[in-house]
């Protein structure tokens, strides 16, 4: 029985591929078309950024590691001195990439869907622009073995092509965030590999992987 898909909309839509109006015949040069051997570097991570990891350690440990806003502190290249605020929530640190500049965190955390996402921007901390999206996957589930596939996805706001508080950021810095941009991709599958190998290491030593300090 086929329920009644698309049946408010009296014409077909542009650029909807479905078996109904596109049979496998024309559906395939159409997916072959959209193959390439080598993709351009703006195609892949001009908009999205977006890396992915299998990590062999338990799903749910490594979202309460992840879920505490310190573990930055930890596998990230140069985020370093993470302290609260006077906000409930809201903590401070330093990115190195910015000579020593203040970048302000909010960490959203969903346990049931072991989301994390990092709410962040350099400088100033009411308006935390740069959204970091993660999740923590059973690879159980996905891939059939016992551990972790780490999702991570940030988006191209537009004030990473310019700062929106210039009146915030301290004097002489030579560079902005924006900067990073077509490195972000390289430089978050390297932070990948450090979260990685430090979860890793604890799992496999009978260690937490939430460490004492973050306790």
């Amino acid at each position: 029985m086929s329920l009644p898909a698309l049946e408010d909309i009296p014409t077909p839509i542009d650029g909807v591929v479905r078996i109904e109006t596109s049979p496998r015949e024309k559906a395939t040069p159409i997916i072959m078309e959209m193959m390439r051997s080598v993709y351009p570097h703006d195609q892949v991570f001009g908009e999205y950024c977006t890396v992915n990891d299998y990590v062999a350690c338990p799903p749910d440990e490594l979202y309460e590691y992840l879920a505490d806003t310190r573990s930055l502190e930890e596998w990230t290249y140069s985020l370093r001195g993470f302290t609260p605020t006077d906000e409930p929530g809201l903590w401070l640190a330093y990115d190195r990439l910015g000579s020593e500049t203040e970048i302000y965190t909010r960490t959203i955390a969903n346990a049931a869907a072991r989301t994390v996402d990092y709410h962040c921007a350099w400088d100033q901390g009411k308006h935390l622009w740069m959204i970091y999206l993660m999740r923590v996957v059973d690879a159980q589930v996905v891939l059939d073995k016992p551990g972790s596939v780490v999702l991570w996805t940030n988006c191209h706001h537009p004030f990473y092509d310019h700062n929106p508080y210039p009146e915030t950021a301290p004097e002489q810095r030579p560079v902005w965030v924006g900067d990073f941009w077509d490195m972000f991709g390289a430089g978050h599958a390297l932070e990948l590999q450090n979260l990685k190998a430090i979860a890793e290491y604890r799992h496999r030593n009978g260690l937490p992987v939430t460490p004492k300090w973050m306790r």
